[in-house]
């Protein structure tokens, strides 16, 4: 074998090691960034024979393989109409207003504001109060009205509540587009399963009550800029660039943001602006206190009598009475919640 070669195939060699690290890796970067780092090395480094605890922080496994929307892309696979009428309920959730708001193009039923206001994304961002387990889930029996509700009822319950305004006929083409963008988003939830990621994520509740005077002055540093002072929102023509948290063109106290646990998880992953499960900029603390605030503040009233009609089923933070407990209904709106939901925790035992 001449020189040349020899010097080949040691090149060759070098070369295929070389392409081998490259392919070690590009795969392992793509399972830290699927799974986290692996726990031999989450675990803590070892100096002198010893485990240095939390050397390397874990990775929350609640935040791994959080459920995601389909990509656009897969909308080319289907035929031309149901693809607009996808992308036209995705219109109508992004710019309600524009449409179904008080000079709306199509009819004047909300209040002004965008579903996406309340839903991130267009309702795709996780934990983001989005849409991922609506087509898995519904029909389903609801606690609230006592009846088993379909998923136009769910979505004539925002109207009513968190827009404020009138339910939408269920046979109109917007109301159709909006049940096939839903469906869209989660067409590849198995049905009855709810996904990791999906809706508001539950923050564990404070050993004390949630304080609306330091989520005012949380609310001043972090929010109002946006929110504006007196938490109208800021507007730019039909649609709110910034939504009002409270006033005659906020929600109503029906909403489901008008429980504390609710909306301290929404703003938690969600809040200031630019804010995700990944980049949270509130600590729990804030996120409870800052509800607090907000929901203490001015806001529309709905006829709420017919809502939960069995008493016992009443979330531990739903602020009106009666209750089947002895708690108050200061506490059940501020806390703290941890011997609410104990109490209730016994007493559903007993039964």
């Amino acid at each position: 074998m001449d020189r040349e070669t020899k010097q080949l195939l040691r090149w060759m060699q070098l070369l295929k090691f070389l392409i081998l690290g490259i392919i070690v890796l590009f795969f392992s970067t793509l399972y830290v960034l699927q799974w986290g780092i692996p726990a031999w090395i989450s675990e803590g480094e070892i100096t002198n024979g010893e485990v240095k605890e939390d050397s390397v922080s874990r990775p929350n496994p609640l935040f791994v393989q959080v459920w995601t929307a389909p990509s656009d892309w897969r909308l080319d696979r289907l035929s031309k109409d149901q693809r607009e009428e996808i992308q036209y309920g995705k219109e109508l959730i992004s710019h309600t207003a524009a449409y179904l708001g008080p000079n709306g193009t199509v009819a004047h039923l909300s209040n002004g504001m965008n579903c996406q206001n309340c839903h991130v994304q267009a309702g795709q961002q996780p934990w983001g109060n989005n849409y991922f387990a609506v087509a898995s889930t519904y029909p389903k029996f609801r606690a609230r009205s006592g009846m088993v509700e379909s998923q136009a009822k769910r979505v004539n319950d925002c109207f009513e509540r968190s827009l404020n305004g009138r339910a939408l006929d269920t046979t109109s083409r917007e109301m159709q587009a909006i049940l096939a963008y839903m469906r869209w988003l989660g067409s590849d939830v198995k049905k009855g399963t709810v996904p990791k990621g999906s809706g508001i994520f539950k923050l564990a509740v404070l050993d004390r009550a949630a304080d609306p005077i330091k989520g005012k002055t949380i609310y001043q540093a972090k929010c109002q800029s946006c929110h504006q002072e007196d938490g109208g929102g800021l507007k730019n023509g039909k649609e709110y660039t910034y939504p009002p948290l409270w006033g005659e063109h906020s929600y109503n106290d029906g909403a489901g943001l008008y429980r504390l646990s609710n909306f301290a998880g929404y703003v938690k992953y969600n809040m200031p602006l630019g804010a995700t499960y990944e980049t949270p900029q509130l600590t729990d603390e804030e996120a409870w206190d800052l509800a607090a605030f907000v929901n203490s503040m001015p806001r529309p009233k709905k006829d709420i009598q017919q809502d939960w009609p069995k008493i016992s089923e009443k979330p531990f933070d739903h602020p009106f009475g009666p209750y089947a407990d002895p708690f108050s209904e200061d506490q059940h709106k501020f806390g703290p919640f941890g011997p609410i939901q104990k109490w209730k925790k016994e007493h559903s035992k007993s039964k």
